[in-house]
């Protein structure tokens, strides 16, 4: 642009530079007129040529800042631009740094909850198992005593069943050693025998039937009168002082007798004492058919252990009838030691041994 301008000036000085030597020689007027006119016109058409190409450039130069004002302007919204969508980038960085710290965080929260639930799975289980083992135990130790008051093995061989049953239903390993115990229970218990306790009922009850009939060691027997001093009635020769010697003599066989006595204590008694013996004989059978009747075998041992005490000390041995209650006496001791309920010691232990390795 500085050359193009520089060109007119250049042309101007030119133009004025002929005036001033044209004053410097002496020539006609008339030949310098044509140099003039000549002179103006190339001085003219060098300034119409100035005017044109000023008028290009400025256009030109009008062009070019238009140009540059339109790319200024481009820049301009171009940088508003940008630092919208950098603007728009950093928020769009923070909100995804949000959403990453929300994740990460749920995340978190996730896995605890995860690990929460495993554990409420273990725990359930672990319950689960422990409410198995209490509910055996409950029901086993219910049937046994339902065994003991009844006198039948029924109810613990249906208990130990259903035990067994739960038990590999549940199919935990830890709970084989008590399936394990459970079959030997039940192994054991079928094959053990059981008195029948109806007949030793029977028994006590004839046992306390014969008490008012079995005859004490110091009972008085009754002597009978002799024919020959028994008085007789005859019409003919019936006197008084017969029949009242008769009456004597018997009174005076009745005063002494002579009896051999191995326990002197029987010997002792009197006849209200000997009231009592036989109420307190009736009382201990039935004391003891009260501790059959309960399954407490041991308490009615003990009562039939003093039964046979007082009646081997108090009542004749050798009565028939004593022998016969001695009989019934060894019966009943003898089935008594049948009457114990097998116990299930080896399941209930198992069930200890499970429930403390929870």
């Amino acid at each position: 642009m500085n050359a193009e301008s520089n060109a007119p000036q250049t042309a101007t000085s030119a133009a004025v530079s002929p005036v001033v030597v044209t004053a410097l020689p002496q020539e006609p007027v008339a030949e310098g007129r044509p140099a003039l006119s000549r002179g103006m016109l190339v001085l003219g058409g060098v300034a119409i040529l100035a005017l044109l190409l000023s008028a290009l450039m400025w256009q030109k130069l009008s062009s070019i800042q238009e140009q540059l004002a339109r790319q200024s302007a481009d820049s301009g919204a171009t940088a508003v631009e940008a630092r919208t969508l950098a603007k728009q980038a950093q928020e769009q960085v923070l909100e995804t740094a949000a959403r990453q710290s929300v994740m990460q965080a749920r995340l978190s929260e996730v896995a605890l909850q995860r690990s929460q639930l495993e554990e409420l799975m273990q725990s359930l289980s672990r319950s689960r198992d422990e409410n198995l083992v209490v509910d055996i135990e409950s029901s086993i130790r219910l049937a046994q005593q339902q065994a003991q008051l009844t006198g039948s093995v029924e109810p613990l061989l249906a208990a130990l069943k259903t035990a067994e049953q739960r038990v590999v239903r549940a199919a935990q390993p830890r709970l084989n050693v008590l399936q394990s115990a459970i079959a030997r229970d039940v192994g054991r218990i079928k094959g053990t025998t059981v008195s029948d306790t109806p007949a030793l009922l029977v028994k006590l009850d004839e046992l306390v039937r014969l008490a008012d009939e079995l005859p004490l060691a110091n009972a008085v027997a009754k002597v009978a009168p002799s024919g020959s001093l028994k008085p007789q009635r005859d019409d003919s020769v019936a006197s008084w002082w017969q029949r009242s010697l008769a009456v004597v003599l018997d009174e005076v066989r009745s005063l002494v007798r002579l009896s051999r006595i191995e326990h002197p204590e029987a010997a002792l008694l009197s006849p209200d004492q000997a009231f009592f013996v036989r109420e307190n004989f009736k009382l201990r059978l039935l004391n003891a058919r009260l501790g059959l009747l309960a399954r407490q075998i041991d308490a009615a041992r003990a009562d039939l252990v003093g039964v046979t005490a007082s009646l081997n000390t108090y009542f004749d041995p050798s009565s028939r009838k004593t022998q016969v209650a001695v009989d019934l006496l060894k019966q009943l001791q003898g089935q008594m030691k049948t009457l114990e309920l097998p116990r299930v010691d080896d399941t209930l232990a198992a069930l200890t041994t499970a429930a403390a390795g929870r």
